[in-house]
């Protein structure tokens, strides 16, 4: 991307990142992390006109829920995902839509959610 002078690095982090909840602050601590360091990356690349966009979605349908171990989190992230998640199409349009803008636009961080999705 440097010696070409172009593109775009898409980071992933999640509404945990923005707000944390009861049971949550390891995870929310990690996306985050996710936010700070993709923050810094934007500033490095700017000089060799690559693109970055980090995007923070709620409750989109994936297996996160399945990969919680501690037996409460996982059941209220199961009735979270199973009651507001979109579908992985609606993270794929986010995507599409910061590699989309003309290449003077860097959208620089997406938070998306369900509509219905309290936080």
């Amino acid at each position: 991307m440097k010696a070409q002078k172009s593109g775009h690095i898409i980071n992933v982090s999640s509404v945990a990142g923005h707000k944390v909840g009861p049971g949550g602050a390891v995870y929310a601590a990690t996306k985050h992390a996710v936010r700070v360091i993709s923050e810094g990356l934007r500033q490095e690349v700017k000089p060799y006109n690559i693109r970055s966009t980090i995007i923070s979605p709620g409750a989109v349908a994936t297996e996160l829920p399945e990969s919680v171990t501690e037996a409460d989190v996982a059941q209220g992230a199961r009735e979270l995902y199973e009651r507001w998640a979109i579908p992985a199409s609606s993270f794929a349009s986010m995507v599409a839509f910061a590699m989309s803008q003309p290449e003077e636009v860097d959208v620089n961080e997406i938070l998306f959610r369900p509509t219905r999705q309290d936080y």
